[in-house]
């Protein structure tokens, strides 16, 4: 007997950095309701208790997806590699697609061998990569994502492009009128990484305080140029450690 309503749901991971761009991306993804987010799932660094890449705590991460409201899964890796990073994220999409989860959700821009990649690791776990945000205006995005006040700091910059001074700043729309012509909107080259602390998407404020910026330097052969020509090379990078603020007790 056939019944009638609306379509079910389409079940998701939700592919989760906790910058601004995955922030603006989960809450368009929800607003829709095609898709039934299952899980947030972020890759964490065990030997420093990280999110990769971002630098962030990972209790602040812990905070970001309760005050969401959807599971979080961790990813953990220890050595770094490409190698390593594919196999914990394959078990991962094995665990899911036992769960009858066939999508995953990500807020890429316009990284095209990205995306490729992406297509590719899922198809050998029989599953499909979505792109909410693909091929949109990384200006009007950073205007969308301020006009529906989401509020987010820099917690890490690619030194080939921006300075120590900048990672630890909220980004407002003064903050982006004074960003260098040749840095993308969003960051979507890698210029700078955020973590992401209010707005529609969370049920309240994720609370902290601004620590010690750290300066990691890429060992020698892993410098490189961003773009041909005359363009700086990337040394290393500038992180702003930021400390989750203890509940209070009354």
């Amino acid at each position: 007997m056939k019944t009638f309503g609306p379509p079910s749901k389409i079940k998701a991971l939700f592919c989760w950095s906790g910058g601004k761009d995955s922030a603006l991306c989960l809450y368009e993804v929800l607003q829709e309701s095609e898709y039934d987010v299952k899980y947030l799932v972020t890759t964490v660094n065990e030997n420093f208790n990280r999110v990769s890449i971002h630098g962030v705590r990972e209790d602040l991460l812990e905070k970001q997806a309760a005050a969401i409201g959807i599971p979080l899964r961790k990813v953990y890796v220890n050595e770094g590699s490409n190698a390593e990073y594919e196999r914990q994220m394959g078990l991962c999409f094995r665990q899911a697609r036992a769960e009858g989860i066939e999508h995953v959700i990500f807020g890429d821009i316009f990284l095209e061998d990205l995306r490729v990649y992406r297509e590719k690791q899922l198809a050998t776990q029989g599953m499909k990569a979505v792109f909410p945000l693909w091929k949109q205006d990384t200006r009007k995005l950073i205007s969308r994502f301020l006009e529906l006040k989401f509020r987010t700091v820099i917690c890490c910059v690619n030194d080939a492009w921006l300075g120590e001074d900048w990672v630890g700043k909220e980004i407002d729309s003064g903050t982006m009128l004074r960003m260098p012509e040749a840095v993308d909107a969003c960051g979507e080259n890698g210029e700078f990484h955020t973590f992401c602390f209010a707005g529609p998407l969370f049920k309240k404020e994720i609370k902290f305080v601004l620590g010690e910026k750290v300066y990691k330097q890429l060992l020698p052969d892993l410098k490189k140029d961003n773009v041909c020509g005359s363009e700086p090379l990337t040394k290393g990078f500038w992180y702003c450690d930021l400390i989750s603020e203890p509940v209070s007790v009354i």
